[in-house]
């Protein structure tokens, strides 16, 4: 009874992949802690809280950009994580394989797989996110080929050129869908005096949201409180306006590619040229997306099949084949 379980440890969302199940759990990254440093909630019971809490209870993620920020609680949530997709009968302990951001240090590469262990994990592999993006979205990475791809979540943009199992080059930005999050909330407030949550934002960008301007926008009512009186107010909010306050942070990722693409050896450029940009991550999802990459760096940029899904994907193909792709796997313990 070998248990075995990938973790698309993200920002803003954990994904835990059994093999032979597919994806078991899909939850925030949400812990509420209390005055006394007792933890209340995990999860989407957590992630309903943020915003809403008395001043005794302070819901928050401890991942930030894609690593540890508070190691206690990250322990804490990835303990829940384990025993929730195991089951509480669970007596044996899983080997567990762990995405983090291509940009990863040492340190911080050692402290998940401690977390990790301590969490009740008997082995902790882990494996950097471009690579898993790459598996999951059925990309034959073994090959002598060059693969690029840009996976897109809450905290991190991590963009890779992968050939032979490996990351030729790679870069890894912390700007992706909170950053757009953050860049409409001071939008709505700088141009509507109006003061939106987080989650409000993230409506905005999912409903009406684009890389691109376009002809036929799209509009949403978006509810707030007026910054200058205090009172609740409805506003109504475009489509070329959001594209307009994200603007900034598209950029920054665009360059990303770019400069991936600048340090990519030109037998390798050529192959890019063929196959494309792969997108996935949850942010890659944004309208018109592909569409902007193709224009601002002159390669077609594709969406990866179920792009959220991809990096918990690539850890259950990973876990199944360890010796096929052991070159990509580090820090096991």
């Amino acid at each position: 009874m070998l248990k075995k379980l990938g973790i698309d440890l993200g920002t803003t969302n954990i994904l835990v992949f059994v093999p032979g199940k597919g994806i078991v759990l899909n939850e925030p990254s949400v812990v509420a802690v209390s005055e006394d440093n007792k933890i209340l909630a995990i999860g989407a019971e957590a992630k309903t809280m943020i915003g809403r809490t008395p001043e005794s209870i302070i819901a928050y993620r401890p991942m930030k950009d894609g690593v540890i920020a508070d190691y206690r609680v990250t322990e804490a949530m990835l303990r829940y994580y384990i025993d929730k997709a195991l089951g509480k009968w669970n007596i044996f302990k899983p080997d567990v394989l762990i995405s983090v951001p291509a940009g990863v240090t040492s340190t911080e590469r050692r402290a998940v797989v401690e977390a990790a262990i301590k969490a009740g994990a008997k082995n902790a592999y882990v494996v950097k996110e471009p690579i898993l993006a790459a598996i999951g979205a059925g990309i034959p990475i073994q090959e002598a080929a060059g693969h690029m791809i840009v996976d897109i979540g809450g905290g991190t943009t991590d963009v890779a050129v992968i050939s032979l199992g490996g990351i030729v080059s790679s870069t890894s930005v912390k700007v992706a869908g909170n950053k757009m999050d953050t860049a409409i909330i001071d939008y709505v407030k700088k141009n509507y005096n109006l003061v939106i949550g987080d989650k409000t934002a993230e409506d905005i960008k999912i409903n009406i949201g684009s890389a691109i301007p376009l002809e036929e926008e799209a509009t949403m009512s978006v509810k707030g409180r007026d910054f200058v009186l205090g009172l609740p107010r409805t506003i109504e909010i475009k489509t070329n306006e959001i594209v307009r306050a994200i603007s900034k942070e598209l950029r920054e990722m665009v360059k990303a590619v770019k400069e991936v693409l600048q340090e990519t050896p030109p037998e390798l450029s050529s192959d890019i040229i063929d196959l494309g940009i792969i997108m996935t991550g949850g942010s890659s999802q944004l309208r018109n997306f592909p569409e902007l990459m193709f224009r601002r760096t002159g390669v077609k940029a594709v969406l990866a099949e179920e792009a959220y899904f991809c990096v918990a994907k690539g850890t259950g193909v990973a876990l199944q084949h360890l010796d096929t792709y052991k070159k990509s796997i580090i820090a096991k313990r």
